[in-house]
């Protein structure tokens, strides 16, 4: 890496004549490329050169918003309620009727079942351990397997595989914050390499790309400091700064472009829209996520302009005491931010291009525990599906009478992220070369299309 090399040469401590370090240099230039690499920003420029020539350029792209629900939220409660089990099984709530004739929801989720013609619900996932990560959502593997064998993020995989849409827009965005529970953090791009993880939109990250931390006359002093660059090359070996002066170019084109800023600035977006998606907080839930719909905004604006995959964290569900009041609290905002974020792309024309996933890492447990909580329960799990081109206005699979075990139509929940690839244009079965060039392949070949969405 360019650091490794600069470090070497004697400038290490070094401060420029606007004050940085020669470390907060790097890490502007670093951050601002948000995961590409420089074969990518290559690619991505030639793309935008094309444009600018009069070529003909795809003005859509494929893209996949993907909000884990960290820590499980209860199945029995929300999308697959078993009114007829007994009391200690079925809970408080009630079905109510969804738009779609013959498929009800619980009765927190009024604004989910008003579109439930443009969702599929998945009440079949199987495949999962009890492991409170987010981990076999987010790379398809568990999380031990996948440290130990380098396994990335989907979001990694694809940033590999397609490279950017747009040369000052990330292609991956990971808007999780860090969580108190370390394993519902998420992957990195593992064997693939740290430049292929996801552009973090949070903290010093997101200031850079705001410009919030440098002002614009500094600014305009990093950039002039390129220029002695080349002044100071002949005093040190020339392959160990092949390429740096232009990486640094462009890491700076990338952070003189408002873009980026501009689609997570909601401030930005129609008044009337931001409030159909509820803003919720930005503090955590418990050691999970906060419920912030903004995020869920930022998510839709961010595909829009460019990204590929952007991947978001959402509230807190392990939910092992008082469950039925934590969902009476918390469910509404749920019912608000994700119909609110199925209803736009819908509204924007966005339904085939754009994929939304929603799901957690497990269900809950049938019985009621003596907490009036619902514990951690692998055997079954669901999903809902969105846009993507999908078939949707259905469910698919069911599970049995108390909601503990599948009865029909079993769907591996590798089944999904397989499904997520093919809309994006990736063969799940395929290989994705590493940081050494070496193929590995994406999934087991025992992941499969779920062919009743596609």
């Amino acid at each position: 890496m360019i650091d490794l090399a600069l470090s070497n040469s004697g400038f290490r401590g070094r401060r420029f004549c606007d004050g940085a370090s020669r470390r907060q240099f790097l890490r502007v230039g670093s951050l601002a490329m948000g995961g590409l690499n420089l074969a990518q920003l290559y690619q991505a420029e030639a793309l935008a050169a094309s444009r600018a020539d009069g070529q003909t350029a795809p003005k859509r792209h494929k893209s996949v918003i993907m909000v884990y629900l960290s820590g499980g939220m209860s199945h029995q409660d929300t999308f697959d309620l078993k009114p007829n089990s007994p009391k200690e099984i079925r809970g408080e709530f009630k079905p109510i009727p969804t738009r779609v004739p013959g498929i009800e929801y619980g009765e927190l989720l009024p604004k989910m079942a008003n579109i439930a013609d443009k969702v599929a619900v998945i009440r079949s996932l199987v495949g999962f351990r009890d492991e409170h990560s987010s981990w076999q959502n987010l790379t398809g593997f568990t999380m031990g397997l996948a440290q130990a064998q380098g396994k990335p993020h989907f979001g990694s995989v694809t940033n590999r595989v397609l490279g950017a849409v747009d040369p000052v827009v990330p292609p991956f965005v990971d808007l999780f914050p860090v969580m108190q529970h370390k394993p519902y953090n998420p992957a990195d791009g593992g064997l693939l390499g740290a430049t292929m993880r996801g552009a973090k939109m949070s903290g010093g990250d997101l200031a850079l790309y705001q410009q919030k931390e440098v002002s614009g006359d500094r600014f305009n002093q990093r950039t002039g400091l390129l220029n002695q660059f080349d002044a100071m090359r002949s005093g040190w070996e020339s392959n160990s700064l092949e390429g740096m002066d232009t990486n640094y170019r462009r890491a700076m084109e990338v952070l003189h472009s408002s873009k980026v800023a501009d689609a997570m600035n909601v401030e930005k977006e129609d008044p009337r829209v931001r409030d159909r998606y509820g803003k919720g907080s930005s503090t955590h839930l418990g050691d999970g996520a906060p419920m912030w719909n903004d995020q869920l905004l930022i998510a839709r604006r961010l595909v829009e302009a460019g990204s590929r995959v952007v991947t978001v964290a959402y509230g807190f569900w392990d939910t092992h005491g008082n469950n039925f009041s934590h969902l009476k609290t918390h469910m509404p905002l749920f019912d608000t931010g994700i119909s609110a974020l199925i209803e736009d792309i819908h509204a924007r024309g966005l339904q085939d291009d754009v994929a939304v996933v929603v799901w957690g890492e497990f269900g809950r447990s049938p019985k009621i525990n003596k907490d009036a909580g619902r514990d951690h329960w692998a055997p079954v799990n669901f999903a809902l599906m969105a846009g993507g081109g999908f078939k949707v206005g259905q469910t698919i699979g069911a599970s049995d009478k108390n909601g503990a075990y599948v009865s029909s139509q079993p769907i591996h929940y590798q089944d999904v992220l397989a499904t997520v690839y093919h809309h994006l244009g990736i063969d799940p079965h395929g290989f994705v070369n590493d940081v050494s060039n070496r193929p590995v392949p994406i999934l087991p070949s025992t992941a499969q299309l779920i062919r009743q969405l596609v």
